[in-house]
């Protein structure tokens, strides 16, 4: 422990007289530091010869191109946003001839007139990528001016806490949201509660159009999420999250494109409805609402199960054993009106033409089917995974430790590194007539306060900065 004495830190000075009488020079004024016993500064983490002072300070690694734009574009998520979506709509009002191609970033794609229902497309990509800069610029703005000013408003404080309640927050939101625009087209659909029916008509080509935007949009989102994990803080569980995410794009890309949207839609009204519960609790703890943060833990753990680990299984069972059955082993070709079946062609790439050319050649058999059957299974491996420690966390919540969610709340904490450098000289040997104070004060940070003694020693909170700067630090009483 520092103590607040010049033993701790001080200026001392002396004058002695000579044998004859006369005034000695002054002595050399010295800034004494306590040391330990094994003549170290605070114990391991530096060595101190007389002249010089070694500090351990963590290394500075250089940062890449990619690191600074990463960190550019988490400080302006709302004006990149706001610049991209101003620009677009000052394009499409000023300059007419450019509005067959901008009307394409705002609107749905391939309209058919005669049915009122929508076709696929490459098309669809420029909603996409709207819909990702709008989603970008929601989630900061919401953030950064609704949700932050509330945690704040509720008591919170700490800068990490302000920060992850804002993020939970925002996914329920938009998991909330799209929740119940997903439930509510799986209710109205023909597929409610029947699972033979996700495979009848098959290929629809054409689908109506809040089927359309909702595709889309869930599939903007999830593209957003990948780009959100990569630009800000690292969470513990990066690799697992990244994976789950790449997996529902290419589950929602190949239900888009392959027009199986029914099913794709089953699964992520199934998904959403667990990721409205998990943030919400929480929201909960953080916001000091314990008991509630568990009950609502309590009922997320049941409907995890329910949702992702029995209906879930039972989709993954009818893709295995009713598309077979109801769909065959077919191609067809052409517009949804006039759909004409094709013999299977020998080349593989055929596969990959219902990603490029909706018109052309679309085919299910055994390879497509265990394609999505790999897909649904990694997915349901990755999230029994995550169960396992909802389980941990439920045996906490028993024991009456409070549920606290593992996966991703906090970063990960990999092993700092450090290096030893030479700091700048501790004492400096001067007479006491051409020390300058002032100097002293502008280069330490620090400021005088007057003392009976004549002695000028920092402030206590003065006193802790300067111990941090000469590699002393430790807790002050």
């Amino acid at each position: 422990m520092i103590h607040q004495d010049s033993t701790a830190l001080g200026m001392v000075t002396e004058r002695h007289s000579t044998p004859n009488g006369g005034r000695a020079s002054p002595k050399r004024l010295r800034i004494k530091t306590d040391q330990g016993s094994n003549g170290s500064m605070n114990g391991p983490l530096y060595m101190q010869t007389p002249k010089t002072v070694l500090v351990r300070r963590l290394k500075r690694k250089d940062e890449g191109a990619w690191k600074q734009i990463s960190r550019w574009f988490v400080e302006n998520q709302v004006s990149f946003s706001l610049n991209l979506i101003s620009l677009l709509f000052l394009t499409h009002a000023s300059i007419p001839k450019a509005r067959d191609h901008t009307v394409k970033f705002f609107s749905l794609s391939y309209y058919n007139p005669e049915n009122g229902k929508y076709g696929t497309g490459f098309d669809d990509f420029y909603l996409i990528a709207f819909c990702i800069v709008l989603f970008t610029g929601l989630r900061a703005g919401c953030m950064e001016y609704v949700l932050a000013p509330y945690a704040k408003w509720r008591g919170l404080s700490r800068r990490k806490d302000v920060t992850r309640f804002s993020e939970q927050a925002w996914l329920v939101i938009y998991d909330s949201t799209f929740w119940s625009l997903g439930m509510y087209i799986y209710a109205m659909s023909p597929y409610f509660l029947d699972m033979k029916e996700l495979w009848t008509n098959w290929p629809a080509r054409e689908i109506g159009g809040l089927m359309k935007a909702y595709m889309l949009l869930q599939w903007s989102f999830w593209i957003q999420q990948v780009i959100v994990i990569n630009i800000e803080d690292r969470r513990k569980d990066f690799i697992q999250m990244l994976t789950h995410h790449f997996i529902t794009i290419c589950l929602i890309c190949a239900s888009y494109c392959y027009h199986h949207t029914r099913v794709g839609n089953l699964i992520l009204v199934i998904m959403d409805v667990v990721d409205i519960l998990l943030p919400l609790a929480k929201c909960l703890k953080y916001l000091g609402h314990s008991v509630l943060c568990d009950y609502a833990f309590g009922t997320f753990m049941v409907t995890w199960f329910f949702t992702r680990h029995i209906i879930y299984n039972l989709v993954v069972y009818s893709v295995y054993r009713d598309t077979p059955v109801i769909i065959g082993s077919v191609c067809y070709m052409g517009r949804n009106e006039n759909l004409r079946l094709v013999d299977t062609p020998d080349s593989p790439l055929i596969y990959l033409e219902p990603f490029h050319n909706t018109l052309g050649i679309v085919c299910y058999n055994q390879f497509v089917n265990w394609c999505f059957l790999s897909a649904l299974i990694s997915l349901q491996i990755l999230t029994i995974g995550w169960f396992v420690l909802i389980v941990k966390v439920a045996i906490k919540v028993v024991k009456g430790n409070g549920a606290e969610d593992n996966r991703s709340d906090d970063e990960g904490e990999g092993q700092e590194d450090f290096q030893y450098e030479e700091a700048e000289p501790l004492e400096e040997e001067v007479g006491v007539e051409a020390i300058d104070l002032q100097a002293w004060e502008r280069r330490l940070g620090v400021k005088r306060q007057a003392a009976s003694t004549g002695v000028t020693l920092p402030s206590h909170s003065d006193r802790k900065e300067l111990l941090g700067r000469i590699g002393c630090e430790k807790q002050v009483d």
